[in-house]
């Protein structure tokens, strides 16, 4: 049974990684998972400079979820280059680093840095960052704006680039497009949708920011549709995530056009989801005597 999948000539042993800033660096879940079973660790968000996040409260239960407001609290590409990849390069799992930033230029220093360190394989770019050129609207709601990271970041990059894309916009497959014909190599999606809390007993907001991203099994039928929608609409491959919690929600992904998924609220809930889903997709393919997981990549009918 092949359970291997290619992204941008890039072969990952299974389609299970870790969404972004649900991992940290794969470091304080390895005393749970064992990472050599992962596809790859994909970490927390690194930018050129260490970044504080967003004040305290920042993270809320709600139903079928949670909220957070983090605000990609990191401790810059230098620290995370001396210690991160130094203990991720000890497994057999391929390394994907998230890169944030403020501004293109932000984000070029860092996929720089990267550029000479061959054990990361790709670099995932979160373009639900606040823009602060454009008025802090984030880089992934302006078709433009998204363009032009996509390019800028594509000329400087050494490795393949997969451009995380926001659901917090109109169309996603004008989104997915302008991606794509920018020079993305894949994209991942979806980010979180920005949700509200509200505290009714003390009348206010339960997050200091006011607002937050809303992750987990909530999410997972708008994941799935934007999945569908942008593997219809690009010929680049995709990696769906959203609110999986078991390898049958991951199969869904697949077949609406995944090539790869990664699993990210649920390491909160269970630390060895990851393993599981794994487990669970082998378990399919099983059952209805599926040999190369590629078959199930967009193999939805009707």
């Amino acid at each position: 049974m092949n359970t291997q999948t290619t992204i941008a000539g890039i072969t990952f042993k299974n389609p299970v990684m870790t969404a972004s800033g649900t991992f940290g660096s794969g470091m304080e879940y390895s005393e749970f998972v064992d990472l050599n079973k992962l596809g790859a660790v994909v970490t927390k968000g690194v930018a050129n400079v260490p970044w504080p996040g967003n004040p305290t409260p920042r993270v809320a239960e709600v139903y079928g979820g949670m909220l957070n407001a983090i605000g990609l609290q990191n401790p810059g590409v230098d620290v995370f280059m001396e210690r991160d990849i130094p203990f991720l390069k000890q497994f057999d799992t391929k390394i994907i680093v998230n890169v944030c930033g403020k501004t293109v230029e932000d984000y070029v220093e860092v996929v720089e840095k990267l550029g000479d360190e061959p054990a990361v394989s790709m670099l995932e770019i979160n373009v639900s960052c606040p823009n602060v050129k454009e008025g802090a609207i984030a880089f992934g709601q302006k078709a433009g704006a998204l363009a032009e990271i996509t390019q800028e970041v594509k000329r400087h990059a050494k490795q393949p680039i997969i451009m995380k894309l926001s659901p917090n916009v109109t169309d996603i497959t004008e989104m997915a497009k302008a991606a794509e014909a920018a020079g993305a190599d894949a994209l991942s999606l979806i980010n979180t949708i920005t949700g509200m809390k509200i505290d009714i007993h003390r009348r206010k907001f339960t997050l200091a920011n006011k607002t937050g991203g809303l992750s987990g099994p909530a999410i997972k039928p708008v994941a799935v549709r934007m999945v569908y929608q942008a593997a219809r609409a690009v010929h680049i491959p995709i990696i769906g995530m959203g609110g999986i919690a078991t390898g049958e929600d991951a199969i869904e992904f697949l077949l609406a056009g995944a090539s790869a998924v990664s699993v990210g609220a649920m390491n909160f809930v269970d630390p060895y989801t990851t393993e599981k889903v794994i487990q669970g997709i082998e378990d399919y393919m099983k059952r209805y005597h599926i040999d190369n997981l590629n078959d199930l990549i967009g193999a939805v009918e009707g």
